[in-house]
């Protein structure tokens, strides 16, 4: 499946498009609770249901820490023998297009799926597959490297940029 998620800023958290206000994010595994909101009905493209309960991966979610039950963001990760695959990632609804409520969601969850890589020793480097028309926007934005016909990568060095940015307790450790 190609990746058709927009990467509007680079933040350091996400910030509500009107006023630029920061706000606190957490990453939490998706319960099957959560799915009742994470559904085609309520917006969503992907089956997340199908993310979760029919494959191998790993589904989370972003929320902020004043709306833990309000989901702003869903990305699927998949552990590889070297790297992370994200195979799914999706903006709510309310965070699309020129009404978006916050800005940063697929910056964060980009960077959430460097810091699990980065957590399981494979130095922070993920791939996916975009759709062909945003590799270059993925190139500019996130300094996604193409490494075949299709598909990219964010090895080591922009990694940490990511990492720095949205989780720079995960740098302090290192």
């Amino acid at each position: 499946m190609e990746l058709d998620f927009e990467i509007d800023k680079i933040t350091e958290s996400i910030e509500n498009a009107e006023t630029g206000e920061k706000f606190d994010t957490l990453v939490l595994p998706v319960t099957k609770a959560d799915l009742e909101e994470a559904t085609k009905k309520n917006g969503w493209f992907f089956d997340w249901k199908l993310e979760l309960f029919e494959t191998e991966h790993q589904v989370y979610k972003l929320v902020t820490e004043k709306e833990p039950q309000t989901i702003q963001g869903l990305v699927s990760l998949e552990k590889l023998r070297d790297h992370v695959f994200m195979h799914l990632i999706e903006n709510a609804q309310s965070n699309r297009g020129k009404g978006k409520k916050y800005i940063g969601v697929c910056g964060n969850l980009t960077a959430f799926g460097c810091k699990i890589s980065k957590d399981y020793g494979f130095d922070g480097i993920i791939a996916f597959e975009p759709k062909t028309a945003l590799i270059p926007h993925y190139q500019k934005t996130l300094g996604a490297v193409l490494i075949s016909d299709r598909r990219m990568a964010i090895f080591e060095e922009d990694s940490l940029v990511l990492l720095n940015k949205y989780f720079p307790e995960t740098e302090a450790e290192s």
